[in-house]
């Protein structure tokens, strides 16, 4: 199976000698990316906060056959984030071809009853942190000749489906980023997009859609 699977990736594309780095990659929609990132030949590097769960994953792309390299980084934080891309910097000799924006959070709860706290660690995790790795990352993929970023949103960027009123503004607003790089750094051959899914099985919905499953079959 596995050696059907490499044949059938391997004639649609190869990303063989492109290099790549996935934020928050150890579950759900990252871990995926990673996965299909490495199965398709690209280098990869990829963060998560919890080293436990990390070290769990480097194991297993080893086994699988898969480059793929990571470090200890919560996204939220302006240092942790300037150290990561100087570690990838390092790893892939200045340059970078594919940077995914996976790293996301979310509180779900009626507007009125949002906190301070509560608003800005949405927005720090969900679109601040985007932000800065995109211009921390901007000389390595303007270095490869051939650069591509990835936004993962939401259909909650695009309209009203229960996550909050945070989330979804942090998402129109990734959204709208990505409109002005693609338009801004086009010169640079850098290539930017948005993928904006619906809800997807992971770890930080799994809860809400079983929740919704419920009421629909009650």
């Amino acid at each position: 199976m596995a050696n059907a699977e490499s044949s059938f990736k391997s004639s649609r594309w190869s990303l063989k000698g492109m290099t790549a780095l996935v934020t928050g990659g150890t579950r759900g929609i990252g871990q995926a990316t990673v996965e299909e990132l490495a199965g398709l030949g690209a280098v990869v590097h990829t963060c998560s906060r919890n080293e436990v769960e990390l070290n769990k994953c480097l194991k297993e792309w080893q086994s699988k056959g898969f480059v793929v390299s990571g470090s200890v980084c919560d996204a939220a934080s302006p240092d942790q984030r300037e150290k990561l891309i100087q570690e990838v910097g390092s790893k892939f000799n200045g340059k970078l071809n594919i940077l995914v924006n996976n790293v996301g959070t979310n509180i779900r709860k009626p507007t009125i009853e949002y906190s301070a706290e509560e608003y800005s660690k949405i927005m720090t995790t969900n679109f601040e942190s985007t932000y800065h790795l995109c211009q921390l990352v901007y000389p390595l993929l303007k270095a490869s000749g051939v650069g591509s970023i990835v936004f993962i949103s939401s259909v909650g960027g695009l309209s009203h489906v229960g996550s909050g009123s945070i989330y979804g503004a942090t998402k129109a607003a990734m959204n709208q980023l990505t409109r002005n790089l693609a338009c801004e750094w086009a010169k640079d051959n850098i290539r930017t997009n948005s993928v904006a899914p619906w809800y997807t099985k992971t770890s930080l919905v799994e809860r809400v859609m079983f929740s919704n499953l419920s009421l629909i079959f009650l």
